[in-house]
Order: structure tokens, then C-alpha cells, then sequence
């Protein structure tokens, strides 16, 4: 999962490189709205994949209790 969010991360950085000298951010009517919706929601899968990459929990807490296999204990008289 790791890779995963990692490989979005980065296609998001490649897509803000070549966007941002092509938008027309200062522009008035439709084209500027455009341009600041579509910073705005690049914006929000930057950082929604950043925070995933960084508050990923450890793989050893990652398994829920009712998963774990529990040992049978034996008492023989």
C-alpha cells in the first residue's frame, strides 16, 4: 500500500509541474474558476495521499485482534 500512495503522490507532483505554467490562474469569467477548482482538488489528493503515507499504521497493528490465531490451552489431568 505503501508504493501505492507513494506512486500517486508522485503523479500528482508530475501533473502540478506541467499544469501550472499552462493554467490561467489570474484570468476572470470560466477559465480562472477552472483553474483555481482544479489547483484546489490536486491540492486535496496531494495532501490526502501524504497524510495516508504518513499515519499508516505498523503492520503488526494492522491486524485486527478477532484475526489473530489464539492458542488452545491444555490442561491434562
Amino acid at each position: 500500500m505503501k508504493i501505492r500512495y507513494l506512486l500517486s503522490l508522485v503523479a500528482c507532483v508530475i501533473m502540478l509541474y506541467f499544469a501550472l505554467p499552462r493554467l490561467p490562474l489570474y484570468e476572470s469569467g470560466l477559465p480562472g474558476y477552472f483553474s483555481i477548482a482544479w489547483l484546489a482538488f490536486l491540492l486535496l489528493a496531494i495532501s490526502g495521499n501524504l497524510a495516508a503515507l504518513l499515519y499508516m499504521p505498523d503492520s503488526k497493528e494492522a491486524r485486527p485482534r478477532a484475526f489473530q490465531q489464539k492458542r488452545k490451552v491444555r490442561s491434562y489431568q
